[in-house]
């Protein structure tokens, strides 16, 4: 299928989220359900992840493609993790990504993942510049990415992606040019690239001074975007690129209003417009799923011009954008050069890009 956030539901397929939430170190700017504290409890949850799969499995379309997140799945035992995951209804030629830690990943390892057929890593890279990945406190090596990338090559994998970050405290433009000029060279096929961002209740919230600068951020995505087009790579969405048909396909689910189901600790899901999410903390997810309980925190029903709003809000970030008639003609006049007309549909230019906000402000249903 041609990678489309416009396209219909059951052309997009379904999607399937399952989270990780444990860490060997959280990093400073994480505002995620992960814990770096519970290692004790990691074979318990990855058994309860694998009950609460196989409860829903009969009920569940079979997946186009599955997101293994957290958190830090390749910090878990690799063979339970995947029994775990093996329940998992799904097509035989679904993306199933799982991401790893550049540390964590070995040979056999990868050979473990693709015995119930992943095919996807990625990987968190975030620089490769040794004074931004403390700054950012990041704990892997340099090295690693490199080895990580080797090994995953050499595994067969033939799609992965690499997520990096710009703006952290004294990083310099020089730094992330180098970081990307990395990138480039390792061959990554997908690549995000997001601007670091202050969550409340992160340590870097509580730390101003290592704040990230608008400008130098708006400078920094525009060398990415340079550099990225000149290596063959499309922007698909504001924070990815991608070689031609390596665009993540659960990401279309996302952006589209698709249906989705979310397995484990904090994890989401969205079924024809009911919005749930599960409990926060693994300590929880254990004990529902051991006592024969849904893990379901909560859930929201989403009418339909909200559900409209919200994916037009998400559509507008990638290279599809909108209908023309999601915005009043005053305003496309009023916004100059952050729209342009592609046929039938309005999509950001690379300024747009930049004001993403405020265009979606805009928006109509």
């Amino acid at each position: 299928m041609t990678w489309s956030t416009h396209a219909l539901a059951d052309q997009i397929g379904f999607g399937v989220y399952v989270h990780v939430p444990f860490c060997r170190h959280k990093c400073d700017y994480c505002v995620f359900a992960t814990f770096a504290d519970r290692p004790h409890l990691e074979s318990q949850y990855l058994v309860a992840l694998r009950t609460e799969i196989d409860r829903a499995a009969p009920s569940l379309p079979k997946a186009s493609s599955i997101f293994v997140g957290g958190g830090t799945p390749s910090h878990v035992d690799a063979r339970a993790l995947v029994h775990a995951l093996a329940a998992i209804p799904r097509h035989d030629d679904a993306e199933f990504t799982v991401e790893c830690n550049p540390d964590d990943v070995t040979g056999k390892m990868l050979q473990i993942y693709q015995s119930i057929g992943v095919n996807r890593i990625s990987l968190g890279m975030q620089s490769s510049v040794p004074h931004v990945l403390a700054a950012l406190g990041r704990t892997h090596s340099p090295d690693n990415i490199a080895h990580a990338v080797a090994a995953i090559k050499a595994a067969g994998f033939t799609s992965f992606n690499l997520d990096i970050i710009y703006g952290g405290a004294g990083e310099s433009l020089a730094d992330w040019v180098a970081t990307v000029q990395q990138v480039v060279a390792l061959g990554a096929p997908h690549i995000s690239a997001y601007g670091l961002t202050v969550e409340a209740g992160t340590v870097l919230a509580k730390q101003p001074a290592r704040h990230p600068d608008d400008d130098d951020q708006a400078d920094k995505y525009e060398a990415v975007d340079d550099m990225l087009a000149a290596a063959g790579y499309t922007n698909y969405e504001i924070s990815n690129w991608a070689k031609p048909g390596h665009e993540c396909q659960l990401n279309a689910v996302y952006w589209s209003g698709g249906n989705y189901a979310g397995f484990g600790s904090a994890a989401h899901a969205h079924m024809n417009g009911r919005r749930s999410w599960n409990v926060r903390t693994p300590d929880r997810y254990n004990e529902l799923i051991e006592a024969g309980r849904s893990a379901e925190s909560s859930y929201e029903e989403l009418d339909d011009a909200t559900r409209t709003l919200e994916r037009l809000q998400l559509q507008l970030r990638t290279r599809n954008g909108v209908p023309v008639a999601a915005l009043d003609p005053v305003d496309i006049d009023d916004m100059g050069d952050l729209v342009q007309h592609v046929g039938d549909r309005l999509v950001l230019t690379r300024a747009g890009r930049l004001l993403a906000n405020e265009v979606a402000l805009r928006l109509r249903v």
